[in-house]
């Protein structure tokens, strides 16, 4: 089994992966700056809906933290907090009020217990210790010429493809889940939910774009590996 070249030309699987990540990055930067710019007519901020929306689900005990960083919103399940970035806490626009009910989205998920939420969060560190083991394993059984080693490490990189699987429904249900909290709470008007949505359709695309990423990858591993080669074989 030869050792592939650094610039091997499974490479190009990745290409197409790549520019929907680059077209992600770039719509979701610009479609936030644009819609950071409308103000929602609630007047309120992204700090305050998402308090509100928590109350309103009887999740008094969820704070809401500043945290650093853009777009660097999230909920944290573990330590029960939800944070929210500068340009999404302080801001009363309609971007911020869509990212914070996201989150909020997915503290929802977490209180009634969603299973594909639950499923991610089983399967986090799996998928953590899979994807840094994966091209070690993977090297080392190349080099070794060990096929089953080789194989090993493919299979650990399909953990971390299990993971953005999840990961797909978990943000698209935690967006519908936010348009519904914020259209029912009178948060944002009729004529505000399409640009509303337009902020977590560019958001979710990123997940998208990850997920192609993982998949082409361990296609191209699974091709470095031969065991596309050895089911010939077989």
């Amino acid at each position: 089994m030869p050792l592939p070249l650094y610039f091997d030309p499974t490479m190009v699987i990745l290409i197409p992966a790549i520019l929907l990540a680059t077209y992600a990055q770039i719509r979701v930067q610009s479609t936030f700056s644009r819609y950071s710019k409308i103000q929602a007519r609630s007047g309120l901020t992204g700090a305050e809906v998402a308090r509100r929306l928590l109350d309103a689900n009887h999740l008094y005990d969820i704070p809401v933290e500043l945290t650093s960083g853009r777009l660097s919103d999230h909920y944290d399940p573990r330590k029960k907090v939800l944070r929210l970035s500068p340009d999404v806490y302080h801001s009363s626009s309609l971007a911020a009020l869509g990212v914070a009910a996201h989150e909020v989205g997915h503290v929802l998920q977490d209180e009634l217990g969603y299973v594909p939420f639950n499923m991610r969060m089983a399967i986090v560190p799996l998928a953590t210790i899979g994807s840094q083991l994966a091209f070690p394993l993977l090297f080392i059984g190349l080099l070794l010429r060990n096929q089953v080693l080789a194989e090993i490490g493919v299979y650990a990189f399909g953990l971390a493809v299990l993971f953005q699987l999840i990961t797909l429904p978990v943000e698209y249900n935690a967006s519908r889940r936010a348009i519904k909290e914020l259209s029912a709470g009178g948060y944002i008007a009729s004529d505000e939910i399409r640009p509303t949505k337009k902020v977590l359709n560019a958001a979710a695309l990123t997940y998208v774009a990850a997920t192609l990423m993982a998949i082409m990858q361990l296609l191209r591993l699974m091709l470095i590996s031969g065991m596309f080669g050895r089911g010939r074989d077989d």
